[in-house]
């Protein structure tokens, strides 16, 4: 089902890409931090739903609280003259590492307790 979803939305999305104007390049660093935002929510939403801890509340609340403070934290940045998203930045791809850690090891664990099964039940023969 979650699959369908991904399939779903990468259509949807490649679509909308095609036919959507340009983004200025003003306005780039912001779509660009909050991307990276959603992303970090997407992923730890994937995270939380193998753990089966996921909550639509949080993750609808992440997914756009991480990508208005970080589009707030580049304009800030921007007034100030300094590179705050950076911050930002480190960590939502340092959090996002981590989720995608957390993804992997519960597949490779699902894969190994597969495999196991199978040479039990082909030991067992």
């Amino acid at each position: 089902m979650i699959f369908i979803a991904i399939v779903m939305g990468c259509i949807l999305g490649a679509v909308i890409g095609i036919y959507a104007p340009m983004v200025p390049y003003t306005y780039s660093g912001y779509l660009a931090i909050a991307i990276i935002a959603a992303l970090d929510s997407v992923f730890g939403g994937i995270a939380s739903t193998l753990n089966k801890q996921f909550d639509l509340k949080v993750f609808v609340s992440g997914f756009f609280g991480n990508a208005i403070l970080s589009m707030l934290l580049t304009y800030l940045g921007q007034k100030l003259n300094v590179d705050i998203y950076l911050a930002a930045i480190v960590v939502f791809v340092g959090r996002m590492f981590n989720n995608l850690a957390i993804i992997r090891r519960y597949y490779l664990q699902k894969w190994s307790n597969h495999k196991k099964k199978e040479a039990v039940e082909k030991v067992e023969q």
